[in-house]
């Protein structure tokens, strides 16, 4: 839990920093490469994570990793965490970041689970209804497929779903079978 908490206020930092110079994007950008290089290379996660390895040798794989596809800003902070022996909370810090900005930005994030991978057509006109909501500023919808949705779609957004599955309509059959009073024999 502390170490939430730790993520969380460097990322706070690390956005009004963003905000200060006009490099909110460019920054977004970076923490969501750097949370993607993270969590899809457990050996990095272990490396930042070794007491055994020493500061120096972890800012050298860092820059060796990330100096040319990162900006100033993103390699200096990056530094930073290494120096203050914080290199085992970079990819909580990203993620952090990346929630903070999308607050800062009102953009809410959405899931769609269906049966069956959706066209790029249907994933557009998901998206455009829910960007027509003035609710938001915008939309980060995510695609899920769950095969035993059997057909339709679940959509949530926050703490908001709408079900439209066969398997929700199946199951709400069964429960209004359930509740019938006449001839239970068969």
């Amino acid at each position: 839990m502390r170490d939430i908490k730790v993520a969380s206020r460097y990322a706070k930092s690390l956005l009004k920093i963003a905000i200060e110079d006009n490099a909110l994007e460019a920054l977004h950008n970076d923490m969501v490469l750097v949370n993607d290089v993270c969590t899809n290379n457990p050996d990095l996660g272990l490396l930042l994570k070794s007491p055994i390895v020493k500061s120096g040798k972890k800012k050298i794989v860092m820059d060796a990793i990330f100096s040319a596809h990162l900006s100033e800003i993103s390699n200096t902070f990056i530094s930073l965490i290494i120096t203050k022996k914080r290199e085992s909370l970079l990819s909580d810090i990203a993620s952090s970041f990346i929630d903070i900005y999308k607050i800062h930005k009102n953009i809410k994030s959405a899931t769609v689970t269906s049966a069956v991978p959706l066209s790029k057509e249907q994933i557009d006109a998901v998206s455009a209804i829910l960007n027509a909501s003035k609710e938001t500023e915008g939309v980060d919808l995510t695609e899920v497929v769950d095969p035993s949705l059997i057909g339709g779609m679940i959509l949530r957004v926050g703490d908001k779903q709408i079900d439209e599955s066969i398997k929700r309509k199946l199951t709400n059959l069964e429960i209004e079978f359930e509740k019938n009073a006449y001839i239970k024999e068969y």
